[in-house]
């Protein structure tokens, strides 16, 4: 079993912010997939199914992006997972918009709901999916990340959700080193 995690906070205020990419990425794999995120359990959304000949639960959390661990945390203990088998998808400031980057592992680079997830399950050697949203030039970062898209990005933000989608089938199908020599130097904007 593998656990697709997307991170984003729940409810219509949040849907369409860039904090909620991690949400939309997930969906997309879950949409392909024809997988329902209806069912309710480990405090979010989540559906099953087969992903790249693998089976997979895809959990969206409902707890709020800074508490993301204790939903992650309830899907991993009971399905039994190992952090290899566990891929988060998440916004980041510091890659530009349109920018992704496939990671097997690392520290949680002051992402919140990614710092809580570490916290939680004890271990930071899990496969993440960074999605880059870009740094605002000034102003305020909680009001940046939790802004809506600018229009010249949502031109192109269903091509980067399909191939960020791409990239998380990558992961479960030909493995994270595969992944990341083949999406690390993808860029929307070139």
């Amino acid at each position: 079993m593998k656990l697709v995690v997307g991170l984003g906070n729940p409810g219509d205020k949040y849907a369409a912010t860039r904090h909620n990419i991690g949400f939309l990425v997930a969906e997309q794999v879950a949409q392909r997939q024809r997988i329902s995120l209806k069912k309710k359990g480990y405090q979010g959304h989540y559906g099953v199914g087969r992903v790249a000949t693998c089976e997979t639960t895809i959990l969206l959390p409902q707890t709020y992006m800074n508490c993301s661990g204790s939903s992650v945390n309830a899907a991993y203990r009971s399905l039994g997972i190992k952090p290899g088998d566990l891929i988060v998808i998440y916004d980041d400031l510091d890659l530009p918009f349109g920018r992704l980057r496939v990671k097997a592992e690392g520290g949680h680079g002051g992402h919140n709901g990614l710092r809580d997830i570490i916290a939680v399950l004890g271990c930071k050697d899990f496969n993440r999916l960074r999605v880059g949203i870009g740094r605002p030039e000034r102003g305020d970062i909680t009001g940046h990340v939790l802004s809506r898209f600018a229009t010249h990005e949502k031109q192109r933000l269903p091509e980067l959700i399909d191939t960020a989608a791409d990239a998380v089938e990558k992961v479960l199908s030909s493995g994270v080193t595969e992944a990341m020599n083949t999406f690390n130097n993808y860029n929307l904007l070139n």
